[in-house]
């Protein structure tokens, strides 16, 4: 069940990025958890393995225990069996279609990146929006235009779901973020620490709950 409330900061577990670092997602995400940390999406945009397919499902146990509610990119299958929530991109199944295969109810995001995208999004059966790059970001190979914070307000009259800003958000422009109107901060780069280690991911975790206050 999605959590009551959209937290205000929203971590995503890149696999990728953390396999260049030779870091493994588990431990990244026991970190998170361990820190208070109650949304999580697991990200992987390669092949969907066995083995990581397991990873997943092990974060999917660690998020239950935790009470946490864990959100899987693109793959509605696999958000299916492991009963938990989805989040789709514009090139991804349509929300309506991943419900047939979630079931009614189910927490689903939808990823906007313009005032078209986020205004024709509003009428899709999603339980939030995300909009960005709001500012430069290094996590996508061929990132969308940026959105800028100063379109931030205007957005925010688009819909009355839940919106959640995503590209290039530091903990240092998180509150003017949130001020601007977003509900909620997706983050990908400035959850990973130089070293990466338990205490250094859960010390990260800790500022970026702080500063999403």
């Amino acid at each position: 069940m999605m959590v009551s409330v959209l937290p205000r900061f929203y971590p995503i577990l890149d696999t990728l990025a953390l396999t260049r670092r030779g870091r493994q997602p588990v431990l990244f995400s026991e970190a998170l958890l361990e820190a208070g940390v109650r949304l999580l999406q697991f990200r992987h945009k390669g092949h969907f393995s066995r083995q990581m397919f397991e990873t997943a499902q092990t974060v999917a146990g660690l998020c239950a225990q935790a009470g946490a509610q864990l959100i899987i990119n693109d793959r509605a299958d696999l958000a299916a069996l492991l009963h938990v929530g989805l989040h789709l991109g514009q090139d991804d199944l349509p929300p309506a279609l991943a419900l047939r295969i979630l079931g009614p109810g189910a927490p689903l995001g939808f990823s906007t990146h313009n005032a078209a995208q986020l205004a024709a999004a509003h009428h899709e059966p999603a339980s939030y929006l995300a909009i960005g790059p709001v500012f430069s970001t290094f996590s996508k190979d061929n990132p969308d235009p940026q959105v800028g914070l100063e379109q931030i307000p205007h957005l925010r009259t688009l819909t009355t779901k839940p919106l959640v800003a995503i590209g290039g958000i530091t903990r240092e422009t998180a509150q003017s973020v949130l001020r601007a109107g977003a509900d909620s901060i997706a983050v990908i780069g400035d959850i990973i620490p130089d070293e990466i280690t338990r205490a250094s991911v859960r010390a990260r975790a800790a500022e970026w709950l702080d500063a999403t206050r």
